[in-house]
């Protein structure tokens, strides 16, 4: 993919870490495109994501974060917000931009969508300098509120095992869910906890 910015102030492209000027073009630095593909892939391939804000936390801090996380199968990794951005717009994830300011640490489940919420928000609990900004699920981005109703539930790991130990009911109904479109059961929590808020307004 060659990324390829026509301007009529070439002067731009001196400032700019992304681009040099060649003739009458801009043109994006080749490292900086293979970068920008590499998250492209991270967020396509991520059943689940979760972005945070890690001002605040220490070198000890993140390296306890990024044990936790690889112990858990998930990928914690800071990216560049410019670089992420342009990975979101290519693949029409805009409504990820807003997310994208200030210092931003993304945490990647490639097998379990709802791994990275989970870790993320108990790490949050003890260290309130981690803010959580957002996440994606299943191709979706969600807010806050949506990565801690996706934190809440049970890995699909467990609700299998549950349905096989025989419960039935509710809970063989969410593995359904889980099965199907995870993204779903996001929005139907998230539909329900504002139901609640304005029953008690």
């Amino acid at each position: 993919m060659l990324i390829v910015i026509y301007s009529e102030d070439l002067r731009s492209a001196a400032v700019d870490p992304f681009c040099f000027a060649r003739g009458g073009e801009t043109m994006a630095r080749p490292e900086k495109v293979a970068m920008v593909q590499e998250i492209q892939e991270r967020l396509s391939k991520a059943q689940g994501a979760v972005l945070a804000d890690y001002r605040g936390l220490n070198a000890d801090d993140m390296t306890q974060l990024r044990k936790e996380a690889r112990e858990a199968g998930v990928e914690f990794k800071v990216l560049k917000n410019t670089l992420t951005i342009l990975a979101a717009q290519a693949l029409e994830m805009n409504d990820l931009v807003p997310f994208l300011a200030g210092p931003t640490a993304f945490a990647f489940g490639y097998d379990d969508p709802v791994a990275p919420a989970k870790i993320l928000s108990e790490f949050a609990k003890k260290n309130k300098a981690l803010e959580i900004k957002g996440g994606i699920v299943e191709g979706a981005v969600i807010g806050p509120e949506g990565v801690a109703n996706l934190a809440d539930l049970p890995s699909r790991e467990v609700l299998l095992s549950m349905v096989m130990r025989g419960m039935q009911g509710p809970i063989s109904g969410m593995v359904n869910v889980l099965q199907g479109n995870i993204r779903n059961l996001v929005y139907a929590l998230e539909a329900v906890r504002k139901q609640k808020e304005a029953a008690s307004a």
